[in-house]
């Protein structure tokens, strides 16, 4: 059954179908265009013909993918049908899966690492196979399946002069050896435009890409005939649009193209007779696009320039796929041993804290003032830590005072110091916290707090870098890097005159903002984690594994109004009144127990004391006829712990507040 005639094995490995090309078969046939058999020409005597890998069948291919009875092609009533007999690794016609599929002339039947063209009888000129209509002088549009280089089975040898064919599988083979050693999209890229402006009579080309899911160009490479590399080749939006939005070839030799692609201004203003551009395609997902024109009135590009730009465009559509993917990864890999390299004590690896710690990178190398935002508990200080941590200042003191606990003069001496006997109880001299950091860092927390007096002298130690101690008058200049934090809205203190607007200039050189935990849920758990390591190792009567699922899920579900800090302060908890080995929900504080997703059944006790909550808000809702504030008083309670109460009940509509509706 196997046709041994080195003519027609050298056809069928050159892609050319060479039974349709020396005349009409008498009967259908499989050619082996890939896999062990390639070459292989079989005559589809049978009215059944078995495909596998035992030697049992009709077709055995030695191809340890193929199942040992793989498929099997049978004729019925004149119509052939492909059938998979079970196998392991699937029988897919054209790309797709099949269970048993109607066969038509052309179709490609991959089975394992193996793939057959199956041809019928045809009395067609193979030269009608490509697309006659298409002459030159014409706007023309090709699509990748009427590619004859990439279809092997509407190759026709006659289609094209010798010396030009021969000169075209040159170029894709010398495109095709410069793949595999590619290091680069840039350098893949330019000598793949090298090549084909050896082929193609165009000036100048573009290799254009566009990211994942838009239409908008984000990468261009471009290469002219007499400049060489040249990353700004004028192109033609109106065509690259044209050929992202159908996935098709197009070339215009024609000076009447103006209207044919739907009048691209820019090419008549720059004098351009002759465009082509073909898109690449990787899976019906358009990577960018192959752009070619000339200015030329001689030149013009014709479907064998078409044909030919469409096939490299085919051949080099997974390898330039793939370097941009392994160009992402190894900025991402640098990005990520940046951070690791970062040194910091935050736990996580949510985006929002990634982007943090990337920001704190790029920062911490600089002198420069750093203003920190966010709400109580989120780690302000971490992040400041690490921004000193990670600078030139690293081996010198980082020092942190918190604005808001200390009175105005004690806050004042511990900033600057104090001279013996400035005020009653000052025995000694005493250096401040600015003077002792000498060279390192001093964080201010809760910096919204500081008295406006204590603001003033502040502005003049970011302005002049010196300051005197509470009654001295010698001045001090000191080499500081001030950090500092917030969890007040300062522009709306600036407005209500509570803050300096000069000093919130002076602090906010660059700003970052720590997310709330809400805001990083996938990193509450590997938080929760962290802590319970931290405190079980000081419980010396239990060993504490871990959380049960219930208290896993109820963690992740509450909001954290006091973030970290809260969910550390829980933790400890946990750990200190637990009696098993996991942490359960009974282990959790209330707050985090009424949180609970109406998903998550809770035991009993915890259900009906949720229950009785409800029940008793309802009712003071409905005597103060939705007023919060006298509904918080009724109870006994704070009007904020009856809105978390509203909240984590699902209580919310038609309540009113002081006469306001809460929506």
């Amino acid at each position: 059954m196997t046709t041994t005639d080195p003519i027609a094995a050298a056809g069928a490995l050159l892609g050319a179908s060479w039974p349709i090309i020396q005349g009409s078969p008498v009967m259908p046939k499989l050619i082996a265009i890939e896999g062990p058999a390639r070459g292989a020409v079989y005559a589809l005597e049978k009215a059944e013909v078995s495909i596998g890998r035992s030697s049992t069948n009709d077709i055995a291919v030695a191809d340890l993918s193929l199942s040992r009875h793989h498929s099997a092609i049978r004729c019925e009533e004149g119509v052939y049908w492909v059938s998979d007999l079970d196998s392991n690794n699937g029988t897919f016609v054209n790309g797709a899966p099949v269970t048993r599929r109607q066969l038509t002339h052309g179709d490609r039947i991959a089975i394992g690492d193996s793939v057959f063209l199956f041809l019928v009888g045809d009395d067609q000129d193979p030269a009608s196979m490509v697309d006659s209509r298409i002459s030159v002088g014409e706007t023309i549009q090709l699509s990748r399946e009427e590619a004859f280089y990439l279809h092997p089975e509407q190759f026709a040898l006659s289609g094209a002069p010798t010396t030009r064919l021969v000169r075209d599988l040159q170029l894709l083979l010398q495109i095709g050896n410069l793949i595999a050693p590619a290091k680069s999209v840039q350098a893949l890229a330019r000598q793949l435009l090298e090549l084909i402006l050896e082929a193609v009579p165009a000036e100048r080309g573009a290799i254009l890409f566009v990211e994942e899911g838009e239409n908008h160009i984000s990468t261009v490479y471009g290469w002219d005939r007499r400049a060489g590399a040249d990353l700004h080749v004028p192109i033609s939006a109106t065509v690259i649009d044209r050929v992202l939005k159908e996935g098709a070839a197009i070339s215009s030799s024609d000076a009447r193209y103006t209207q044919a692609i739907g009048g691209a201004e820019s090419l008549r203003s720059r004098g351009v007779k002759s465009v082509l551009a073909v898109p690449i395609l990787r899976q019906d997902r358009v990577l960018g696009v192959i752009y070619l024109d000339s200015s030329d009135p001689a030149v013009t590009f014709d479907i064998g320039h078409l044909q030919l730009l469409t096939a490299v465009s085919g051949i080099a559509s997974l390898a330039l796929e793939n370097l941009r993917h392994l160009e992402a990864l190894t900025e991402e890999n640098r990005r990520l041993e940046a951070e690791v390299g970062l040194e910091h004590s935050m736990v996580g690896e949510s985006a929002p804290l990634r982007e943090t710690i990337r920001l704190i990178g790029r920062v911490a190398p600089t002198d420069s003032t750093v203003l920190i935002f966010g709400e109580s508990g989120t780690g302000k200080e971490l992040a400041a830590r690490a921004i000193h941590q990670n600078s030139a200042r690293a081996k010198k003191p980082f020092l942190a005072l918190n604005c808001a606990v200390l009175s105005e003069s004690l806050l004042e001496s511990e900033l600057f110091g104090h001279e013996r006997g400035a005020f009653t109880g000052a025995i000694a001299q005493k250096k401040g916290k600015l003077e002792l950091a000498d060279g390192g860092t001093v964080f201010l927390d809760e910096v919204g707090e500081l008295a406006p007096s204590l603001q003033a002298k502040m502005l003049r130690v970011l302005q002049e870098r010196e300051f005197e101690r509470v009654g001295g008058s010698r001045p001090i200049r000191v080499d500081v890097r001030l950090i500092a934090a917030t969890n007040r809205d300062l522009s709306a203190a600036i407005r209500n005159n509570l803050f300096r607007q000069d000093l919130f200039y002076r602090l906010n050189v660059v700003s970052l903002t720590m997310p709330p935990l809400r805001d990083r849920r996938e990193d509450i758990a590997l938080l929760a984690n962290h802590f319970l390591q931290k405190f079980s190792r000081k419980v010396t009567t239990r060993r504490v594994r871990g959380f049960s699922a219930k208290a896993r899920v109820l963690l992740e579900n509450y909001d954290w109004p006091g973030n970290i800090r809260e969910l550390e302060n829980v933790i400890e908890r946990a750990v200190v009144l637990g009696t098993g080995d996991l942490i359960v929900p009974e282990d959790l504080p209330e707050t985090v127990l009424e949180a609970a997703p109406a998903t998550l059944p809770l035991d009993e006790y915890h259900a009906g004391v949720n229950e009785a909550r409800r029940q008793i808000v309802l009712r003071a809702l409905e005597k103060t006829k939705g007023n919060i504030t006298q509904a918080a008083r009724l109870l006994g309670i704070q009007s904020t712990y009856l809105h978390r109460l509203i909240r984590n009940l699902d209580l919310k509509p038609g309540l009113k507040n002081s006469g306001k509706e809460i929506q």
